[in-house]
């Protein structure tokens, strides 16, 4: 999986060989952010800038932007843990939920074992 972060928003991206461009959107928000260039530098100076334009639009609409990590999902934890978790429950295919519901398990099963 090809991602770039930029102040905590990760953003996926892929080649367009018939474009030549990188394309990509952020991941784990319900609102959109994409962004494309034609290199790994263009395409890392894309990504800020549209998180950007779109923190600067949620304050010119009076509204709280959406944070893909924060931290809490009924336990605290630190949000790299957060991201770490999110990033593998999204290359195994899963949402969030289901994923931390089936380590959660497995981890009570092995301590029962």
């Amino acid at each position: 999986m090809n991602v770039l972060t930029y102040e905590g928003y990760q953003g996926r991206f892929e080649y367009d060989p018939d474009a030549d461009i990188f394309h990509g959107e952020v991941m784990n928000l319900a609102d959109v952010i994409t962004f494309q260039g034609r290199s790994i530098d263009d395409l890392k100076q894309a990504l800020a800038d549209s998180v950007e334009d779109y923190l600067e639009f949620c304050a010119l609409k009076g509204r709280k932007p959406e944070k893909p990590y924060s931290g809490r999902f009924n336990v605290r934890i630190a949000p790299e843990l957060h991201q770490r978790i999110a990033q593998k429950a999204n290359a195994d295919g899963k949402s969030l939920n289901h994923w931390v519901a089936e380590a959660l398990d497995r981890a009570v099963a092995t301590n029962h074992a």
